[in-house]
C-alpha cells in the first residue's frame, strides 16, 4: 500500500546580484543533514559539492548554481534555511569581551541581508593616462571549489582567484576579454602591476557584497555588552 505524499511549499526570493525572481522550496531532512555534515568537516570541496547539490534541488534546477556570485549562493541558502527550520534561529557565540564565555542568541534570519560597501567597485584603473585597467567578476561557486581566501599565504592560490575573476582588460576603447587570453598572459599582466594598483584589486575582494548581520550580545558573567558580526556560510550554519 503506497503511503500518502508530503506536499512541499514553494516560496520566492529576488537574487541580490540582479533583479531576478527565484522560486525555492525548504530543505528536506536528508538535505540539511548533508549540508551540516559538510560544514562540520570544514573541507571546502565537500562544502561546495553539498551546496551545489542541495541548491540545484531546492531551486528546481532552474539556476546556473556554479556560476552565481558567492553572495547569491549564501543568500539563497539562508532563505532556504529560514523556511526549513524557522525564521528565528538560535546560535551560540563567543563573547568578545573575555573571549571565553559562550552565550546563546536568537537571530531573525529574515532580517539578514547582503551588504555592499559604499567604496566597492569592480573597475580597477591601472594607468589613468593610458585609460588602462581591468574589470573583475565576483568569485563563483566554481572558483570556490579550489578554496577562496585572499589572505592565503600561498601567492599562487591568490593569483588563481584573481585571474579566474577577470572579465576583461581595457585600454582606451579597446577591450581584451579574459577568455581570449591564456592564464600565463593574465598572470603576467597582474605581476607587472604596482603595489598600489594591486591593493585596489585586493580591495575589490575585501569589500565585495557579503551576507552580513551585526547583533548585540551580553556576557552572562561580566554583563558587558558587545557587538558580534555574523558573515558567510560558516557563521549562519553552525
Amino acid at each position: 500500500m503506497a503511503l500518502p505524499s508530503v506536499e512541499i511549499p514553494r516560496y520566492e526570493l529576488t537574487l541580490p546580484s540582479q533583479d531576478i525572481k527565484v522560486q525555492f522550496r525548504p530543505f528536506l531532512v536528508k538535505e540539511e543533514k548533508l549540508l551540516l555534515i559538510a560544514m562540520e568537516s570544514k573541507d571546502n570541496k565537500e562544502i561546495v559539492s553539498a551546496t551545489k547539490e542541495i541548491l540545484k534541488a531546492c531551486t528546481f534546477d532552474k539556476l546556473d548554481i556554479e556560476n552565481l556570485p558567492m553572495f547569491d549562493i549564501e543568500y539563497i541558502l539562508l532563505q532556504v534555511r529560514s523556511k526549513s527550520v524557522g525564521e528565528i534561529s538560535k546560535f551560540r557565540v563567543l563573547c568578545p569581551d573575555d573571549k571565553e564565555t559562550l552565550t546563546e542568541v536568537e537571530l531573525d534570519l529574515t532580517k539578514v541581508n547582503v551588504n555592499v560597501d559604499d567604496e566597492h567597485t569592480n573597475k580597477i584603473v591601472v594607468d589613468e593616462k593610458r585609460n588602462l585597467g581591468l574589470v573583475l567578476n565576483y568569485p563563483t561557486l566554481n572558483i570556490s571549489q579550489a578554496g577562496f581566501d585572499m589572505e592565503d599565504t600561498n601567492i599562487d592560490a591568490v593569483f588563481d582567484v584573481i585571474i579566474s575573476s577577470i572579465d576583461h582588460i581595457y585600454e582606451g576603447d579597446k577591450i581584451y576579454p579574459a577568455k581570449d587570453s591564456t592564464k600565463e598572459e593574465l598572470k603576467e599582466f597582474i605581476e607587472t602591476m604596482s603595489q598600489e594598483v594591486f591593493k585596489k584589486v585586493k580591495k575589490f575582494f575585501d569589500t565585495m557584497p557579503q551576507l552580513r548581520h551585526e547583533i548585540e550580545v551580553e556576557n552572562p558573567k561580566t554583563k558587558v555588552k558587545s557587538k558580534v558580526v555574523f558573515r558567510g556560510l560558516q557563521d549562519f550554519f553552525q
